[in-house]
C-alpha cells in the first residue's frame, strides 16, 4: 500500500476545493497555484477523481472542477482508492509487487492483521475533517480505530 505522489497532490487539491465551500468551481491551474502543485500532474489526478465520482468536471464558461458531494460524505479512503485503485488495501505495504498470498513477504501476516484497521480508520476520516482542520495524521488513533 505504498502511496504515490499523485495521492499526495490529489488529496491536497481536494482539501483545497473543500475549503472553498460547496459548489465552488475552480480551474486546475488555480488549485495548483494555491497549493504549489504541478498543474499538468494535478489535471490528470483530478480527471481520475472525476471518473471515480468524487469530482465533477465543468467545461465552457464555468470551466473547472467541483466536489461531486458534500465533503462530509467523502472519506479519505475513497480519495486514495480513487487515485491508487480499488485494490489499494490488498497490496503489500512493505515490498509492493513482490508479496502475495501465494508468495508472502516476511511481514505479510503482520500487514494482514493491520490492513483492515488502516482501511477502517481511513473510512472514518472525511475530507471535511481535513478541510476544517479537525483531523491530523493521528486522527485515526484518536478515533480509537487503531487502538490496541
Amino acid at each position: 500500500m505504498k502511496l504515490s505522489r499523485e495521492s499526495q497532490y490529489g488529496l491536497a487539491g481536494m482539501i483545497y476545493l473543500a475549503r472553498q465551500g460547496q459548489g465552488a468551481v475552480l480551474a486546475v491551474k488555480t488549485v495548483a497555484a494555491a497549493q504549489a502543485l504541478p498543474g499538468t500532474f494535478l489535471a490528470k489526478t483530478f480527471s481520475r477523481l472525476a471518473r471515480y465520482g468524487l469530482l465533477r468536471s465543468h467545461r465552457g464558461r464555468r470551466r473547472g472542477y467541483e466536489l461531486a458531494r458534500n465533503p462530509r460524505g467523502i472519506t479519505i479512503r475513497e480519495i486514495l482508492e480513487g487515485i491508487e485503485g480499488p485494490d489499494l488495501f490488498e497490496r503489500c505495504i512493505f515490498w509492493g509487487d513482490g508479496c502475495s498470498g501465494e508468495r508472502p513477504c516476511l511481514l505479510h501476516e503482520t500487514w494482514k492483521v493491520i490492513r483492515p484497521q488502516v482501511k477502517d480508520a481511513l473510512s472514518e476520516v472525511t475530507l471535511a475533517d481535513y478541510a476544517t482542520g479537525r483531523s491530523s495524521p493521528t486522527a485515526a488513533l484518536q478515533l480509537g480505530v487503531l487502538s490496541t
